[in-house]
């Protein structure tokens, strides 16, 4: 495939995470970096404005005694969440990002098993963590965003804009503690929290250099410059968010509006109109959905397909006619986007074929947690369909197998490798191989020019009775291709004899099944299953179906929790 999308220069390399703030402030002063909005009304963020606030900020914690302490943050994303990261990062202490979505028992939890000093939250948190004081003995300071409606007395709460002013103030009087602050690289930076309760999460430890490292990865690999402009759509609290999206965009000198909650994506894009996005699959394949919806709706199937048949054809002959013919695409997702990196599950290529035959580059990438997170994407102009791409800048990547074997583990070595799981040396243990390479727990191969692709996930594997090994998410990208199946989940069933049943559970598509009974449905989906089966080995073959009425339940970046079934 060919595609334009070129920066104008590659970026330099970032040094630390301070840097990325200071150079924004040096390069691009009083431009945008953010834009949100609050209280119904739009506000800018600039790259002052985020190098001030960061210095205040830091300094505040810096005076309070916090500069090397652990700060957990939650909640909405917005550029106070993003300074306090920054000015606990970049200061010495432990930043420790929570998913909005936990409940209170949990966050607690979470806070005292991470030892934390301080929290700060959005606003649809302030009358919530103050009443589990008691219950939170190391928390010193409870730092709510936006000021509470009603005055609490409470010496442990100090406001955001409170530790703002104090900052300045500290500033003024020349307490350069945090701005003079000497980083230490290979210190503990970051405690990330991976999926599943207190009991089952692990702590993530990631250093200043791992995160750098991972930042540096994303600058290099991307085709993204100062002119670049997304819509941010993903909870914070991921690193996948943090890395990729905010830290590698403020470098590069972009700008980023801030979609202020899930139901609004669409209209975000449509709003602010970026040039690129940074997403899961579930984003792709909504807006995949959608673009055919419409499409069939006006009756254009059959004449779209045909544009996209001639489009193609001419690709071949160096001529480029897409923004002509698929206008009313372009402009339903804003009309300016070009490309969307996508990672955090696999992808039918087909929704990638469409985008591009639409003038959209879908590059896919790969990455997990314990590696800050990025590990391999695809690069503009040098896509392989079903790959994650290569390895990224800064990162080694090989597969455990044996010589016989067409897969195994993908191992990981490199600067964005973790440092460890938080007081688990059991865990970190288990997680390396002798000589240093992280395990994945992911399955796959690499082909002749370092390519790497995903079979599936070590623990999702399904041992059939004969050994075989199938991996689910192998047939669940076969199942996404219904467009009568709107998500689904294959697992292993265990029937009475003790046979192992590969079972699919789907959830049909809802406007396409509106009008059906239970039983239409069931015998509509046996149908698509059965065709879908005609295409896979026998051992691969689902034998089994359950359907759901309701959309499966997700994390917070839109992962259906395979684990709740």
């Amino acid at each position: 495939m060919k595609f334009e999308l070129k920066a104008k220069r590659r970026p330099d390399i970032i040094n630390n995470l301070r840097d990325i703030i200071r150079d924004g402030a040096d390069k691009y002063g009083d431009r945008p970096a953010l834009y949100y909005r609050r209280n119904k009304e739009e506000l800018s963020f600039s790259f002052n404005d985020y190098n001030n606030n960061m210095n205040r900020l830091g300094t505040a914690f810096a005076a309070l005694g916090l500069a090397d302490a652990h700060i957990a943050v939650i909640g909405d994303t917005c550029p106070e969440y993003l300074v306090t990261y920054h000015a606990t990062v970049n200061g010495g202490g432990v930043i420790i990002p929570l998913d909005r979505e936990l409940s209170d028992n949990e966050i607690v939890n979470f806070l005292n098993i991470s030892e934390a000093s301080a929290v700060v939250y959005t606003e649809n948190f302030n009358k919530r963590l103050i009443h589990y004081e008691e219950k939170l003995p190391n928390i010193r300071y409870f730092i709510p965003i936006m000021h509470e409606t009603e005055e609490i007395n409470n010496s442990k709460i100090k406001s955001y804009t409170e530790l703002i002013e104090f900052g300045l103030t500290q500033l003024d009087s020349g307490n350069l503690s945090f701005i003079d602050h000497d980083i230490d690289m290979n210190k503990l930076s970051a405690l990330l929290y991976t999926s599943g309760t207190t009991g089952t999460s692990k702590g993530v430890m990631l250093s200043q250099k791992n995160l750098t490292d991972a930042t540096n990865a994303a600058c290099q690999s991307m085709e993204y410059d100062d002119e670049s402009t997304f819509v941010d759509l993903l909870p914070m609290h991921h690193s996948y968010e943090i890395t990729c999206g905010h830290m590698s965009i403020t470098a590069l000198g972009g700008t980023m509006y801030i979609n202020d909650s899930l139901k609004n994506t669409m209209r975000s894009i449509l709003y602010f109109k970026p040039n690129a996005l940074m997403v899961v699959p579930l984003y792709v394949e909504t807006m995949h959905k959608r673009i055919w919806a419409e499409i069939d709706k006006k009756g254009l199937h059959n004449k779209v397909k045909f544009g996209m048949w001639l489009s193609n054809l001419l690709l071949k002959l160096n001529i480029d006619i897409r923004d002509k013919l698929f206008a009313d695409v372009r402009n339903a997702l804003g009309g300016n986007l070009r490309s969307i990196v996508c990672g955090g599950a696999p992808l039918s290529p087909r929704l990638i074929k469409d985008f591009y035959c639409f003038g959209i580059i879908v590059l896919e990438g790969y990455g997990i947690t314990e590696c800050s997170p990025l590990v391999a994407v695809n690069r503009p102009g040098k896509e392989r369909y079903h790959s994650v791409g290569q390895a990224v800048y800064g990162c080694e990547v090989k597969i455990d197998k044996k010589p016989e074997d067409e897969t195994g583990e993908i191992l990981v070595r490199g600067g964005n490798v973790m440092m460890g799981y938080y007081k688990n040396e059991e865990a970190t243990k288990e997680a390396f191989t002798e000589d240093g390479w992280f395990k994945t727990g992911d399955i796959g191969y690499m082909d002749k020019d370092d390519y790497i692709y995903i079979t599936g996930r070590k623990k999702n594997v399904i041992i059939l009775s004969n050994g075989k090994n199938i991996f689910p998410e192998e047939i669940e990208e076969y199942l996404s291709r219904s467009d009568i199946i709107a998500e689904s989940i294959v697992l292993g069933r265990t029937r009475e004899n003790d046979d192992i049943v590969i079972t699919a559970v789907i959830y049909p598509d809802p406007e396409k099944t509106a009008d059906m009974t239970s039983e239409e449905k069931k015998t509509i989906i046996k149908e698509e299953v059965n065709a879908i089966n005609k295409t896979l080995p026998v051992y691969k073959q689902v034998r089994d179906i359950e359907i759901r009425d309701a959309e499966f339940s997700k994390t917070t970046s839109r992962k259906i929790k395979r684990y709740d079934l």
